[in-house]
């Protein structure tokens, strides 16, 4: 099994991260590859990517533990792709966040990590850009919005 890990801070509240990318149906701003993501019930979301020019259909799994600010993800297939995050406050508007993905695959260069290196950056982007737009709208971010108190 091959793990592939990256570890980058993000200038945004632990929690407001966590919150953001706890929801799957964020994933195709953060992750150019996907194209779809929507959660089925329980830990289950409906996936589709492009892969290497093919659209690729799954069902894949995402486990959250707020408690933790961890995610846990997962896919069927043959390289047994799965991989988890967690967010650690870096202080009071700063994170730290460790992504480490796992897969049977061994990928030639440094393809994956660069991969993931890359995505690490848009998510954190993303989430930022949110809490930014929504600390100037007035409307609390994304851990307002998990509280139901969200005005959208």
């Amino acid at each position: 099994m091959t793990e592939y890990r990256h570890t980058a801070t993000a200038d945004i509240p632990a929690d407001e991260l966590f919150a953001f990318l706890s929801h799957p149906e964020n994933l195709p701003r953060y992750f150019p590859e996907m194209k779809v993501a929507e959660p089925k019930g329980g830990d289950s979301v409906h996936v589709e990517a492009e892969v290497h020019g093919h659209r690729v259909a799954s069902e894949a799994w995402l486990h959250t533990d707020a408690a933790t600010r961890s995610l846990k993800w997962g896919a069927e297939g043959p390289d047994d792709y799965h991989g988890e995050l967690r967010i650690a406050e870096d202080g009071p508007a700063s994170s730290e966040i460790t992504v480490t993905l796992h897969s049977v695959r061994e990928a030639e260069g440094d393809e994956v990590q660069r991969g993931l290196e890359q995505t690490v950056a848009a998510m954190t982007h993303a989430a930022t850009s949110d809490a930014d737009v929504e600390a100037a709208e007035g409307q609390g971010g994304w851990t307002s919005y998990d509280k139901g108190e969200s005005s959208s």
